[in-house]
């Protein structure tokens, strides 16, 4: 049975195939980050997401996790899918998820990263202010969005 009609919970088993997602979706998306700061970002997303963060993953027909998304309600934390798996709804389900049934209304967003930043705008979110560094101290400005009424 295929998972990608099912949203089910990250597994410690499923901690390898996350981390690539995670990477793959980085470099796909991520431009404006060089290789070594990628590199250097995979332990600090290692230890993050791992460390009690609710993740939440749609599979391929091999199990394997293809899209992820990490909430700390009301907040999400991360949402990351596979380049292979863009464009066919995934991370729209997780969103969806997220807001329907983990209560989220709140996500950050890198400035650069403007096709992440229409995704979120296309499903409803705003920007609501502007950090002129990320949540690791680096000079990549993120965009704080939250739901309408909120």
């Amino acid at each position: 049975m295929s998972s990608l009609n099912q949203i089910s919970v990250v597994t410690a088993a499923d901690h390898d195939r996350v981390l690539l997602v995670w990477e793959a979706a980085v470099r796909a998306t991520h431009d404006f980050l060089l290789p070594d700061e990628i590199a250097a970002l995979k332990p600090l997303v290692r230890q993050s997401c791992f460390q009690g963060m609710p993740l939440f993953c749609l599979r391929n027909a091999e199990e394997q996790v293809v899209a992820f998304s990490g909430i700390e309600t009301p907040k999400l934390e991360a949402l990351f899918v596979h380049p292979d798996w863009c464009g066919q709804g995934l991370g729209r389900r997780l969103v969806e998820h997220a807001i329907g049934d983990q209560g989220v209304c709140l996500v950050d967003v890198n400035e650069q990263n403007e096709q992440a930043l229409g995704f979120y705008l296309h499903l409803g979110f705003e920007v609501a202010h502007r950090s002129d560094v990320d949540g690791f101290g680096n000079p990549y400005p993120l965009l704080h969005l939250k739901l309408p009424d909120q």
